[in-house]
């Protein structure tokens, strides 16, 4: 580097920030998909769950889960050199919601991750951001062994509306949620810009 140039003699370029949410119920795949494609090392808010919170964690389909998060996940991500997504996971438990308006606080958009076992645990956050008119997408993630159903199927379980991006993903692999991620910039992007002409008519 040179004066503050990069070795091409191009100015360096400032990148812009995007904050991002990933939602969903108790034990969906958010942690798992903060840390499949952060290049920084998460920082995750995890307790593990005791004998107390057995009448308030419903662990049906997730009986291997031991850990839940109470706070957050946080992991950041370089989609390119110009554009870095800070991503944030919300915790699923309804006892921990009231960190939600929070967390949404200036997000671009969100990601609702689904699981096709428990696909009611994910109405709340499609609720939620419906609600708020944070645009968002519904990833399902497509665990070992659970069973596979048509994306329009999926979308009529939801009552989604025509508009809201609904994509199947493998939370535990990079590519998978990078694709993802850049859907739903583009989602979040497109409806910015449809707000803006609708507001200048």
């Amino acid at each position: 580097m040179i004066c503050g140039r990069s070795e091409r003699g191009k100015p360096p370029v400032e990148p812009v920030t995007l904050k991002i949410l990933v939602a969903g119920g108790f034990g969906v795949g958010k942690t798992t998909l903060v840390g499949a494609v952060s290049e920084i090392r998460p920082l995750r808010t995890e307790e593990l769950l005791t004998e107390a919170g057995r009448p308030v964690d419903d662990v049906s389909g997730v009986e291997g889960k031991h850990t839940t998060t109470v706070a957050m996940d946080f992991g950041r991500i370089t989609l390119r050199e110009d554009l870095v997504l800070y991503l944030f996971g919300t915790p699923g438990q309804e006892r921990f919601w009231f960190m939600w308006d929070e967390l949404s606080e200036g997000a671009l958009g969100a990601v609702v991750l689904a699981d096709t076992r428990r696909l009611e645990d994910c109405f709340a956050a499609v609720d939620y951001f419906e609600r708020r008119s944070i645009p968002f997408l519904v990833a399902v993630n497509c665990f070992e062994g659970a069973a596979r159903y048509p994306a329009d199927t999926v979308r009529q379980a939801l009552d989604l509306d025509d508009h809201v991006p609904l994509l199947l993903c493998d939370a535990r692999e990079r590519e998978s949620v990078k694709e993802v991620l850049i859907e739903v910039v583009q989602h979040a992007m497109a409806h910015a810009a449809d707000r803006r002409r609708a507001a200048a008519v």
